[in-house]
């Protein structure tokens, strides 16, 4: 046969990885003679998906799905007849799903629907997946089947469903990590999940999971991400500390650790956590949005440089590598970085990073409402305590306090034993003068909880300014200045002492706080006060706080029960 092109050919080159040159002989096959012959739909069907894989695995998804798409409707041909005999042929489940595993006689037509669905899922085009992949029979799908069911119900909002299928993959196989974490974020208790795990059937039997020595250590990884999942982050840091002596060098329980002490405000741990997983793996992307963030709390714009620049040089495409350019430009330019924030929203819908770091800029653009919706988007997602931080500002800045405490409160309900939710309720009651004696008991409260919680000392010191008692405020400063040399902390007791004319003592604090962090702007800009004060001139007039007070019986309650 002169125009004949072997269709095996086609299989090996894709087996070899040798992809370009599979589409190009995929092209010669569907369009020669015989692939195209009516009288054998069958091998068109079968050039049509061995083209649809050479796209596959070019990524031109678009591509892929319009050709795998062809080959079911050659399929269709082929099945009309023999609907009845053709189903077992079809759902072979224990097929591997690699995009070039088809024998020479037989289409799986699960495994090319999987193959669409994994190429809409590419795209970001959940929904259009999740209809290809509701047309695979229960039985038929394969592990991986079920954990990309799971993730779709689970991006389309239907949570049960979603939950119904992680729980089938760890039944299966318990050491489905992506599993466990995402059952743990659905609110799945950690008994429940360890249920799933196979236990023996028999005393003769070997079991492929057990409660022995050996496994304790999964167990106690889902401890760890339920305690997280939960707002526990004091005992998931203690579970995951616990894993990491025996599993020294874990770059996933590093970042694990690191992401959570970045949420509660650990900065020099976990900068230090993130240094350790770069200097064992200098090629991780994830999380690393999350060390950008630290290093411009730590004014570290060397690092932060180059940290971008790995990213780039890493992997452009990445979400992370979008937050982090948006961390770095903003100093520069906010526009320039909101637009890099949304862009790692648009790569991304489900980073949640992105949408703290647009809320936040968004807040220092004086654009609270839009701030509060980048935040509730957070929320959706997982809500942690910066979007309940970040949503507690954004109300106080339109002024809506009631929408501010419910906020405040169903963060402190969420994380009923950290400082920093309290202190969140109390930023709420300081914000009218009314309550600012109810603020004074949060962040003592807050204290006494977490002594070393340097916001809440602060937010203290600030109520004793507002309330006239500045040498109160001055001695709880000098106080935690024994043990911690922080720069807000020379900078707050600099504003105490230039509101009570100590000018001289304000200069040094200023000093002291520019000595710690050259780029404090707070401390630039008090200076700059400083100097005026000085020479006599009174830097601006003082400004009456607004009124905006809350009855709240009911919550008055609630707080009083949760303090």
């Amino acid at each position: 046969m002169d125009h004949y092109v072997p269709k095996d050919q086609v299989t090996t080159l894709l087996d070899h990885g040798l992809f370009t040159s599979a589409q190009l002989l995929g092209g010669f096959l569907v369009s020669s003679s015989t692939g195209n012959s009516e009288a054998s739909p069958q091998l068109k069907a079968e050039s049509l998906v061995l083209l649809g894989d050479s796209f596959f695995k070019e990524k031109e998804y678009r591509r892929a799905i319009h050709t795998y798409k062809q080959a079911l409707l050659h399929l269709k041909t082929i099945l009309k007849p023999t609907a009845t005999t053709s189903r077992s042929s079809l759902s072979a489940s224990n097929r591997s799903s690699s995009p070039s595993s088809f024998n020479n006689s037989a289409i799986n037509e699960n495994e090319v629907k999987f193959r669409i669905a994994s190429s809409y899922c590419a795209l970001n085009e959940n929904r259009a997946a999740l209809i290809e992949m509701e047309g695979i029979p229960s039985k038929a799908k394969t592990l991986q089947m079920s954990l990309m069911m799971g993730k779709l119900y689970r991006y389309t909002r239907h949570t049960r469903a979603a939950a119904a299928c992680y729980k089938e993959c760890l039944r299966q196989c318990p050491y489905i990590i992506e599993a466990i974490i995402a059952l743990a974020e659905l609110g799945l208790p950690a008994k429940d999940i360890i249920s799933l795990f196979p236990q023996t059937p028999s005393r003769s039997a070997r079991a492929p999971f057990d409660h022995l020595e050996s496994s304790r250590w999964l167990q106690h990884y889902v401890e760890a991400q339920c305690c997280i999942a939960s707002n526990d982050y004091k005992g998931g840091l203690e579970l995951f500390s616990e894993l990491l002596q025996r599993f020294p060098n874990n770059i996933h329980i590093l970042l694990e650790m690191a992401k959570v002490e970045a949420i509660i405000g650990k900065i020099d741990e976990a900068i230090m956590n993130f240094e350790k997983v770069r200097s064992i793996d200098p090629y991780v992307v994830a999380y690393m949005d999350e060390y950008a963030l630290l290093l411009k709390t730590k004014s570290d714009q060397s690092k932060l440089n180059k940290l971008v620049h790995d990213l780039l040089n890493i992997d452009p495409t990445r979400p992370e590598v979008f937050v982090a350019l948006s961390v770095l430009w903003e100093r520069k330019d906010d526009r320039g970085a909101l637009s890099y924030a949304e862009k790692s929203i648009r790569i991304d819908e489900r980073h949640v990073p992105g949408y703290i770091v647009k809320g936040n800029l968004l807040l220092s653009m004086n654009r609270p409402d839009a701030a509060a919706i980048a935040f509730r988007g957070a929320q959706d997602l997982r809500a942690d305590l910066r979007s309940y931080q970040g949503l507690v500002r954004s109300y106080l800045a339109l002024s809506k306090i009631k929408e501010a405490l419910h906020a405040a409160r169903e963060a402190m309900k969420a994380m009923p034993q950290s400082a920093k939710a309290l202190k969140l309720v109390g930023d709420v009651h300081a914000s009218s003068t009314t309550g600012r004696e109810k603020a004074k008991k949060f962040y003592e409260s807050a204290l006494r909880l977490e002594p070393g919680y340097l916001g809440a000392a602060l937010a203290l010191a600030e109520l004793h300014v507002m309330e006239g008692r500045n040498g109160d405020a001055v001695s709880l400063l000098e106080r935690y200045l024994k043990d911690w040399a922080d720069d807000s902390l020379h900078v707050k007791l600099a504003q105490v002492f230039a509101a009570t004319n100590m000018l001289q003592d304000a200069l040094l604090h200023y000093q002291a706080a520019l000595r710690i962090n050259p780029q404090n702007e707070a401390a630039k800009k008090g200076l700059e006060r400083l100097e005026k004060q000085m020479k006599g001139v009174d830097p601006d007039a003082p400004e009456e706080d607004e009124e905006n007070d809350v009855e709240d019986v009911d919550g008055d309650v609630e707080e009083n029960e949760l303090l």
